[in-house]
């Protein structure tokens, strides 16, 4: 239920806080003592459409804060933990209206977006007037209305599940057809990549290996000629040893004639002729360590070729090779195995479909029974109402070809006002008093089926003389019995029915050329004064006041 509204800086009203009963609360008041302020100010904090000009004059901006006391299973709160909103203690909204238009909304002090107050907002309090477009004069929610009064949640969440079930079927057999189109297509091309990609076997890290070991055979044979020549040079039949070694036996031969004198050279000659040896060893080591099999390098190329000219054929990375073979492959087994699947979920989803379409007949048949219990439901609210010539009628449709989630059936509620003529929705046949007196008839009807914890009804008594105004003080009392009901009136009859009783009156403020909105709750002798105000006018006299207490008297008995 609506716990508080605190209005702050907002036309008329400097600051009000309102606290708020359960049951039944009338608003009363003269005419443009503001309680169309108090609508207004509600609605932007249930998520309306902000204004500046709703900003009072001089200020900057305007607050409203309306506090809700719900119990913990109330929906709202799965709403709220799914935004990550804290969901502790009462539920609190509250809106910033900026005089430059821009608004900012909090639910429980985090700030939200304006759509999901809205949200929020919908799902707490209905606000129903003689020129409402929205609530139950809305088709879209009249097959909801419809299932809750008749106690259908189960079946409904049951066609829903099977409907869910057989649109992924039915999802599933598209796409697989379209897969098994598109590959029988491609299967020729298909086997051919897939035996040239198995044929071909690449590896991972093939590619950089294989261009490795090129580059370094590559090197090797550019390396290995001047190697060679060095040997020969070295080694070879050009060799400075033979000469140096014979040259060295020579001189030996000669040292003995000049002692001394040849042996720094003979032994640097040695010194000479080892280190050629040496020479020629290490350059005949590093020959043979550059010697490799040119089919080798050859083989090593092809092998990089056809890589690169596959990669280039598939349009994709080496490296990727394996991983286009895999997905082919898998391709090629999808068009093998596609005929085998197909029919099987053909077969799945046909039962499926049977399944959902047998569901939704009888959830069908038995929304039908309750369309007739909701017409005669209502039908019995309308003549105390002063409707005893007027229908409500379900106008309910069944169509097989039209399915979604809820079934086959549209809903939607009808009226006719008067013998003879045409029944239409009742927003467009009702006029505004007619519209009010259904509207109040119906969620009679609903009690607390599909109801927000909620109900406003602003000034439904309009136009209407005392015994109407009566039926619909009754059935608004009837109605608080389940949810809260808050209602704008100007019926003495209705105000006489409430158990709280809230007085709206403009006054001038002191010391300031300006005046303000207050409420005030009222009982007693002052709700009894303000009921005689109602019955009289400008003027109360004691006639007023005896018939007033008289009109409360007689609803208490009742």
């Amino acid at each position: 239920m609506l716990a508080n509204l605190s209005i702050r800086d907002i036309v008329l009203i400097d600051q009000l806080q309102i606290n708020f009963e359960s049951g039944l609360t009338v608003l009363t008041g003269e005419t443009g003592a503001g309680k169309s302020i108090l609508l207004d100010s509600l609605s932007l904090a249930l998520g309306a459409r902000g204004d500046g000009s709703l900003v009072r004059e001089g200020q900057e901006k305007g607050s409203i804060t309306a506090s809700f006391d719900l119990p913990p299973s109330h929906p709202v709160f799965s709403t709220m933990k799914a935004h990550d909103l804290d969901v502790s203690g009462d539920l609190i909204l509250r809106r910033v209206q900026s005089a430059d238009g821009r608004t900012r909304a909090f639910i429980n002090d985090q700030p939200v977006s304006a759509t999901l107050l809205r949200q929020i907002g919908e799902n707490l309090i209905e606000i129903h007037g003689q020129h409402d477009d929205r609530a139950l004069v809305d088709p879209a929610t009249h097959l909801l209305l419809l299932d809750a009064f008749g106690g259908l949640d189960a079946a409904c969440a049951d066609v829903a599940a099977l409907y869910k079930d057989w649109r992924s079927k039915k999802d599933e057999l598209a796409e697989l057809s379209r897969k098994s189109e598109e590959a029988n297509r491609e299967a020729d091309y298909l086997r051919a990549s897939v035996e040239q990609l198995s044929t071909l076997s690449p590896e991972e890290g093939e590619e950089e290996e294989l261009a490795d070991k090129r580059q370094s055979m590559m090197q090797a044979e550019k390396v290995a000629g001047d190697i060679h020549e060095a040997y020969e040079a070295v080694a070879g039949p050009q060799s400075p040893v033979p000469v140096i070694a014979s040259l060295m036996r020579r001189l030996e031969r000669k040292a003995e004639q000049a002692p001394g004198l040849l042996d720094e050279a003979l032994a640097a000659l040695d010194r000479a002729l080892l280190a050629l040896d040496e020479g020629a060893s290490s350059l005949g080591l590093a020959l043979r360590a550059t010697e490799f099999d040119a089919t080798v390098l050859e083989s090593c190329e092809e092998r990089l070729f056809a890589l690169r000219a596959a990669a280039r054929k598939y349009n994709v990375p080496v490296e990727s090779l394996n991983h286009l073979a895999i997905k082919m492959a898998d391709e090629l087994d999808t068009l093998d195995n596609s005929a085998e699947r197909l029919v099987a979920l053909e077969r799945e989803t046909k039962t499926a479909e049977a399944d959902f379409v047998s569901a939704a007949r009888a959830l069908s048949e038995q929304r039908q029974h309750v369309a007739h219990a909701l017409e005669e439901a209502v039908a019995k609210e309308l003549p105390s109402l002063k409707l005893e010539h007027a229908r409500f009628l379900v106008d309910f449709q069944s169509d097989e070809t039209q399915r979604n989630e809820r079934g086959i059936d549209q809903a939607a509620f009808w009226v006719q006002t008067n013998p003879g003529t045409r029944p239409g929705p009742m927003l467009k046949v009702a006029s505004g008093g007619e519209l009010s007196r259904f509207l109040l008839a119906l969620k009679v009807a609903l009690a607390d089926k599909g109801s927000a914890p909620c109900l406003i009804f602003d000034e439904i008594d309009t136009g209407v003389g005392g015994a109407v105004a009566e039926a619909i003080g009754r059935r608004l009392a009837r109605l608080a019995e389940s949810v809260q009901v808050l209602s704008v009136t100007h019926a003495p009859q209705v105000a006489a029915r409430a158990s709280g009783h809230l007085l709206i009156e403009k006054a001038g403020v002191s010391g300031q050329n300006r005046v303000e909105t207050a409420v005030h709750p009222i009982g007693g002798d002052a709700r009894k004064e303000e009921i005689a105000r109602m019955l009289a006018g400008a003027t109360i006299t004691n006639e007023a006041r005896a018939a007033a207490e008289k009109l409360i008297a007689g609803t208490s008995e009742s």
